[in-house]
């Protein structure tokens, strides 16, 4: 399943060309979504640098690495609607909502993210979030595990 983009731009490309930076960052987002860890990390480069804008950013494929296997081992899901994504030369930006999971807990929250790619490996993802949509998203998602119903959902972005 491709990250869901909301409204829909026309993101196809020609097979035969190379990916431009946005198709990049699909497929890295795409990939995120699907668990395929191993495709993330052969899609950054050995000198990524990695930001939650007020977290520690890691530097380093090894580094990353590491801390995507650990993400995945310990369970927790990914899902992401793409709102918007721009490109202006290697640079490239989505304004996304993600979704992290981990059994019934659901947590939805706004992000936007800066990526910058070169040769086809992501060098920079920066994402910036606002801690008090997230804490709500967080209360929500505790909320949701004794009332299903309560669960966020991407069908509530309309």
């Amino acid at each position: 399943m491709a990250p869901t983009l909301h409204p829909d731009p026309d993101v196809e490309r020609n097979s035969t060309e190379h990916p431009t930076p946005a198709d990049v960052v699909a497929d890295f987002l795409n990939a995120m979504q699907q668990a395929e860890v191993e495709t993330v990390i052969s899609l950054v480069a050995e000198d990524i640098v990695y930001s939650n804008v007020s977290l520690p950013t890691i530097r380093g494929k090894d580094r990353f690495a590491r801390a995507a296997r650990a993400y995945y081992r310990n369970h927790l899901g990914f899902q992401v609607v793409v709102h918007r994504i721009a490109e202006n030369g290697s640079s490239v930006l989505t304004e996304r909502t993600d979704a992290i999971t981990l059994g019934p807990f659901r947590m939805q929250f706004w992000v936007c993210g800066i990526f910058d790619v070169h040769d086809g490996k992501v060098t920079l993802w920066r994402d910036y979030f606002d801690w008090r949509a997230t804490t709500l998203a967080s209360i929500r998602g505790l909320v949701g595990i004794l009332f299903p119903a309560l669960r966020a959902k991407f069908s509530d972005l309309r």
